[in-house]
């Protein structure tokens, strides 16, 4: 028996989607985890901003491949081997139109959005910047697409520039327009703040730095899952995700490129499948997108992560983006009726990501409580330290919806908010 990634997807959700409304009920069918209970109470899972959780059809891709094809990928001859490969490229070929990449080459196979971003900090840059040119990163961005430019500060001696923010969580394109210089080689932003919900002007940001000789590296971690994404349209350099919240498996990831950028970068890592001969002479690297894939792969994540693009793209991502805003703005309101509640990030376009503080309480000591009444969120810094030092907070309480969620949830949410409160104070 052999496995195909899209062929788990079943009748149901066609179903679903068939009705002139968004069907969420049928959806949440396909996801198990969200059938069972926490503390005595049914699950209301509330932290997809951290990870999603996954369809059965997620689920059995994985499972299958494990069950009947599992073998490694690439230069092996017999059967079991060659499924695997062509579960693994054809994978490939589902990001590339996923993301409407203009060739194979331009997909890479990566751990996840962070380990994506290392690879252009380390092989682009530092093979391309000298001491005094300088990298800008917006003051909203995840420590993953912050660290990896100060590490290279140290080695090389680049300046790291922050694009500032306003009071509402919005890039200052003004501001961004005055930092750009003919010293700005790298401009590296998110498209979706994951700490805030904030969807910055990314067209509008590529544009100006290709315009000042900059390249961009756009963390689409958190944009992949709600909004559609067209990396030659948007123009970009390159543009980092993650499965785990593409409701496929952790561990898995892709860092597009451009192809003309790839192949004149050198490798970041060394090992199985990037070279194509080795001796103690030298060695020659193997063709894109291989030369940036060392070592084996995790090819049960890249299955699973085609899965998940296979199901979201069945449902339709201009569908889901609908749905967010329309269960967005409820939470909104629903929240903001709470006495003392703070919503921090008010842009004006955003996502479905609710950040609050509650006068006097700790988001600490919300989030256990919450968590004792079945509703799952993320308290802390959510790995944006800056933002919480803008603002003034030491952490937040976030609350991020995916489509599966439903305004049960949302009251479900309110309801315990408002208990806890009374608890605390």
């Amino acid at each position: 028996m052999t496995m195909n990634a899209s062929a788990s997807i079943q009748d149901p959700i066609s179903s679903a989607l068939n009705k002139k409304s968004f069907d969420v009920e049928a959806i949440r069918k396909d996801f198990p985890a969200l059938h069972q209970q926490v503390s005595g109470h049914p699950l209301v899972y509330l932290d997809n901003g951290a990870s999603t959780q996954k369809p059965q059809q997620v689920i059995d891709a994985v499972n299958n491949f494990y069950k009947h094809d599992y073998s490694n990928v690439h230069r092996g001859i017999h059967t079991l081997s060659q499924r695997a490969t062509d579960h693994f490229e054809a994978a490939r070929e589902t990001v590339k139109r996923f993301i409407n990449a203009n060739s194979l080459a331009e997909v890479i196979f990566t751990s996840g959005t962070t380990n994506g971003i290392n690879l252009v900090a380390q092989s682009y840059a530092r093979s391309n910047l000298k001491a005094g040119d300088e990298v800008l990163v917006s003051a909203i961005e995840h420590h993953s697409n912050i660290v990896p430019w100060q590490i290279l500060a140290e080695q090389i001696g680049i300046i790291v520039k922050v694009i500032p923010i306003n009071e509402h969580g919005e890039i200052l394109m003004d501001e961004y327009r005055a930092l750009l210089s003919d010293k700005s080689k790298v401009v590296a932003v998110t498209q979706l703040s994951n700490a805030l919900g904030t969807i910055t002007p990314i067209k509008e940001i590529i544009d100006a730095a290709h315009a000042a000789g900059a390249v961009v590296m756009v963390d689409g971690a958190q944009a992949v899952a709600h909004t559609p994404v067209d990396v030659q349209a948007l123009d970009c350099d390159f543009y980092a995700f993650s499965g785990h919240k593409l409701f496929g498996p952790t561990g898995i990831g892709v860092l597009y490129g451009k192809q003309v950028l790839l192949e004149a970068m050198p490798p970041y890592q060394g090992g199985g499948d990037m070279i194509k001969v080795v001796s103690f002479s030298g060695t020659e690297y193997n063709e894109l997108p291989y030369k940036f894939e060392a070592g084996t792969p995790n090819i049960a994540g890249v299955i699973g992560l085609a899965a998940g693009i296979d199901y979201i793209e069945r449902i339709g991502l201009d569908a889901i983006a609908e749905y967010e805003q329309d269960l967005l703005d409820y939470t909104t309101e629903q929240m903001s009726a709470i006495e003392g509640l703070r919503i921090i990030g008010t842009a004006q376009h955003k996502a479905s990501i609710v950040s609050f503080l509650i006068d006097g309480i700790h988001a600490s000591d919300l989030g256990t409580l919450l968590d004792h009444q079945g509703v799952a969120v993320r308290v802390g810094h959510h790995c944006a330290m800056p933002v919480m030092e803008f603002f003034g907070v030491s952490a937040t309480t976030r609350a991020s919806m995916a489509f599966y969620n439903n305004r049960a949830d949302i009251d479900t949410l309110v309801k315990a908010t408002r208990k806890a409160v009374e608890m605390l104070r």
